[in-house]
């Protein structure tokens, strides 16, 4: 939420989970939907627009990381985008998820009340995928495993309900 907004709730003495219960309500997603779910049932595109959606009611905000390169049309330079693609050596051994983005987490010991940002990635399949261990999947779960070594929150999702407390997988154990 905001600076004022949490200042307020420690002038009148209101307990974190309340202040968090609060920018809960203030933060859910308004009636119809920003992102849409016309894409078909079960495609990727569906999925990763569940996903951004479920985000949102926990007040959390993913966005698309559009990984590519190519040249300029105008000054014919070279250009590299998305995350984790500073070279295509590095793109092929580490490859960041579709959905990138932020969610708050309320912190418990020194910083109590405090929100703090976590780093949110969603590598994001159709609703009928199985890990296989192709070397795109193994690049994708380095990067899945470096973010989460760090402290963030990084999986593969196949539908909603990874947003807290995912496995890396999002669908339980790689197999």
């Amino acid at each position: 939420m905001n600076y004022a907004l949490t200042n307020w709730g420690i002038r009148h003495g209101l307990p974190a989970a309340a202040m968090q219960e609060l920018r809960t309500i203030l933060a859910a997603p308004s009636n119809g939907d920003p992102v849409g779910t016309d894409a078909p049932p079960g495609s990727e595109a569906r999925v990763s627009n569940e996903i951004r959606i479920e985000a949102s009611r926990h007040n959390g905000r993913l966005w698309r990381n559009n990984v590519g390169a190519g040249k300029l049309a105008e000054s014919g330079s070279f250009v590299r985008w998305g995350l984790c693609n500073d070279s295509a050596a590095l793109n092929a051994v580490c490859k960041s998820g579709d959905l990138i983005g932020i969610l708050p987490v309320l912190i418990t010991q020194e910083h109590v009340g405090q929100i703090i940002g976590q780093f949110v990635s969603r590598e994001v399949k159709r609703a009928d995928w199985r890990y296989t261990g192709t070397e795109r999947e193994v690049a994708q779960l380095r990067w899945i495993e470096s973010i989460n070594a760090m402290g963030g929150n990084a999986c593969f999702a196949t539908g909603v309900g990874t947003i807290r407390g995912a496995s890396i997988t999002g669908v339980g154990t790689i197999a």
